[in-house]
């Protein structure tokens, strides 16, 4: 054959082996699937978070926030040697300077204007509470954990709610063992509705990790019909929590935390993927997040990890497409069955299928 025969099949050859469709479409199908769960209230940080999500096995959940509302109600005020408005007074007070959910909803409950003049050397203390001087008195307001760590004596509540104990731990005729302000706080309405939507995914584990007590975490896991629960633990014994359930997942499951307050800034970093509440959520939440939930919506949990597998589809749907096509056309072409026209489909005509189907990415409305 004329040297020009083949002078024509190698620049044919090459034209079909221009990988354009793939580096372009798979890409763009990342940035559609970001854009897509965008346009819902979602903030993806990068398209290998949205890969990861596609494969989650594992989702836990913070409580407050989360699966319960992140605002409370005062339900009960127990002092002892004080009326019931000054014992809220400096609950208001002490909870001053925090903005943790249990201390703006102490500070609705007082309703008045705090005087800051009253308050000085404010420590808040991670997982534990708040420490303040009023009127020149330290106060302490928290757990019993911090009640423990102060070596305080308090007595045991039996009752299912919050407690906000207030001890001064240089005495005064009101501190006593059973003074406490109990707080009450409903699951969000959405809740199992959230927990069935990510079931109907194929999640196989939803659990809950939260500081709270364990009468109060047991019973909101009860309401949910949660498969695992771990009440009364610490910023460092979530991650520990989180640390174990890594360890049981398969190994290309992936596993997300869903959390919203600065204590769960540390398990949002460890965790495989981590999911913070972007209204009512603290910085540092924001920040160790790898996905945003701007409206605080967890229903929009199931949404992303819809997005991100139809994302992922597209995406394979390109390789193939683009693959397919541009094998079967260098065979045909090494043998001088395809022609120039048919080496720039296979390459800018493949290229331009592969983008539009990309663009779906961004159609989100029927999920």
């Amino acid at each position: 054959q004329p040297f020009s025969t083949w002078i024509y099949r190698a620049l044919t050859f090459l034209v079909i082996s221009c990988p354009c469709a793939l580096v372009i479409s798979i890409p763009l199908s990342f940035f559609g699937g970001i854009g897509g769960a965008s346009k819902i209230g979602v903030l993806v940080k990068g398209s290998n978070y949205l890969e990861a999500l596609a494969n989650t096995e594992v989702v836990v959940f913070d409580k407050t926030g989360t699966l319960t509302k992140g605002s409370f109600a005062v339900s009960e005020i127990h002092p002892v040697g004080m009326e019931e408005a000054q014992l809220l007074e400096l609950a208001a007070y002490a909870e001053d300077y925090s903005n943790h959910p249990i201390s703006l909803s102490i500070k609705n409950a007082y309703g008045e204007k705090i005087d800051n003049s009253r308050v000085s050397d404010v420590q808040e203390i991670a997982g534990h509470g708040v420490q303040a001087v009023i009127d020149g008195k330290t106060i302490l307001a928290g757990n019993t954990k911090l009640m423990e760590k102060e070596h305080i004596k308090y007595t045991p509540s039996s009752a299912v709610g919050t407690i906000a104990r207030l001890r001064a731990p240089g005495g005064c005729p009101w501190d006593r063992e059973q003074t406490h302000v109990r707080l009450k706080k409903a699951c969000i309405e959405e809740a199992a509705e959230v927990i069935s939507g990510l079931r109907s995914l194929g999640i196989t584990h939803v659990c809950m990790l939260t500081g709270d007590a364990d009468a109060v975490g047991k019973k909101v896991a009860g309401q949910l019909h949660l498969d695992q629960v771990y009440t009364e633990l610490l910023p460092a014994d979530k991650v520990d929590r989180v640390e174990s359930l890594l360890k049981q997942k398969s190994e290309k499951g992936m596993l997300a935390f869903v959390g919203d307050g600065i204590n769960d800034a540390p398990v949002l970093s460890r965790a495989d993927i981590g999911i913070a509440m972007g209204a009512m959520g603290s910085d540092a939440a924001i920040e160790a997040a790898d996905i945003v939930l701007m409206d605080d919506d967890p229903m929009k949990i199931s949404k992303a990890i819809k997005i991100s597998r139809k994302c992922l589809r597209i995406v394979y749907q390109n390789i193939v497409l683009a693959l397919g096509v541009k094998f079967a056309c260098l065979i045909l072409g090494a043998f001088g069955e395809v022609n120039m026209y048919m080496a720039i489909f296979a390459d800018v005509g493949v290229m331009i299928i592969a983008v539009l189907n990309a663009i779906r990415c961004l159609f989100v409305k029927k999920l």
